[in-house]
């Protein structure tokens, strides 16, 4: 009986290693894909901990450049006088932000900031106030110069100047600024886009601007945008808002401006602008049709203004008036297509180019349709009166 309950008990054995060896791949893969859980579990672990001595790297980043570079930026305070039709005049005052940009003490802002004052004042980071003046201001660049009088070499401590042209999308970028007259508040954020036109209602787009989503403010104006070597990159202009404070959308003069023109505004006072001095439509498909142009883009030349760069280069503006649509047209004309072989369709772009490319009496070649016919004529820029 014993012996048929082992025979009973081997049978059933032989039986489940039978039945176990013809299920022995999909043993294996279960086997298989269980056994890295022990060794895959520590790995998640890490990551926090890496993550951690990054941001913390960052921070120490961030607290040193803020301590380097905060002295360097100004708080200004512009006062002027203004009428009010009720009141007579009355004294207006307005802030914002600058920063020291050579050895000498001047110091760099915004054209708006300081546009119209009578008595202009800094306040230094050891809160030291001293009066300062314009050295030269350009409205179209939006940049302006001071100089204050009777501070120490100590108290001057100007911030490198770097360039736009290694700047990408992405970067991180700190503004230090004076936003509803806080001194000298650090914001970050990074690079948000490059070659932005910033269109303005009193001047001409301004082109190349730097924007970004660190938080600029009133009273931020002025104040430099640096990477993370605590380079100048732009200087912080304007924000698109509607609500009038920051929403991420902020705009700065790129550094590579800053270079150009600074040092003409503290050795003239002012920037010499080229131009050609001309006004121009520019030409759309529906327009090129109506006048039955031998191009659908570029500009039609309606005025040159006499004396201008365009006029002494030989460059013709409209032959008569045509009446369209209630309105008249200047027309007959020659069709500027291209300046130094780069296409031109807009005026902002026509204005953009010269202002980022070239200098007063430095020559451009101008590509033109005349009759019908290409032509190409040599211009050396005069300066925008």
């Amino acid at each position: 009986m014993a012996n048929d309950m082992w025979r009973v008990a081997g049978s059933l054995f032989i039986g489940a290693a039978t039945l176990l060896a013809g299920c022995a791949a999909p043993t294996r893969v279960i086997v298989v894909t269980a056994t890295p859980a022990p060794t895959e579990a520590p790995r998640p672990a890490a990551a926090p901990a890496a993550a951690g001595r990054l941001d913390l790297l960052l921070e120490e980043t961030f607290v040193a450049l803020y301590e380097r570079v905060s002295p360097s930026v100004v708080h200004i305070t512009a006062r002027a006088q203004v009428f009010d039709f009720f009141r007579g005049v009355i004294p207006n005052e307005g802030t914002g932000s600058g920063f020291f940009y050579d050895e000498e003490g001047h110091i760099v802002t915004n054209h708006h900031v300081v546009e119209g004052a009578s008595e202009i004042e800094i306040i230094l980071a050891d809160g030291t106030r001293a009066p300062a003046r314009v050295i030269g201001s350009d409205a179209y660049s939006d940049l302006a110069v001071l100089r204050a009088d009777g501070l120490t070499r100590e108290q001057i401590r100007p911030l490198p100047l770097g360039t736009t042209k290694d700047l990408k999308v992405g970067m991180l970028v700190i503004a230090i600024g004076n936003p509803f007259g806080l001194d000298r508040t650090m914001t970050t954020g990074i690079i948000s886009a490059l070659g932005r036109t910033l269109e303005r209602e009193d001047q001409a787009a301004l082109g190349e601007v730097i924007q970004t989503d660190a938080a600029i403010n009133p009273g931020n104006s002025g104040g430099p945008l640096l990477n993370l070597r605590g380079e100048v990159i732009g200087v912080n202009t304007a924000i698109q808002s509607p609500s009038g404070g920051s929403v991420g959308i902020g705009f700065a003069v790129p550094a590579d401006t800053v270079a150009r023109v600074v040092p003409e505004l503290i050795a003239k006072g002012r920037y010499d602008h080229p131009w050609l001095g001309i006004t121009a439509y520019e030409i759309t498909p529906e327009l090129a049709r109506l006048l039955d142009l031998p191009t659908d883009r570029g500009l039609l030349i309606a005025q040159v203004q006499r004396g201008a760069t365009a006029d002494l280069a030989g460059v013709r503006g409209a032959t008569q008036r045509l009446l369209v649509r209630g309105g008249y047209l200047l027309v007959g004309g020659d069709i500027l297509t291209a300046v130094d072989d780069r296409p031109i369709t807009t005026r902002d772009q026509l204005t953009i180019y010269l202002e980022n490319n070239k200098r007063v009496g430095e020559s451009v070649t101008l590509s033109i349709i005349r009759d019908g016919q290409p032509l190409t004529l040599t211009a050396r820029l005069t300066a925008r009166p």
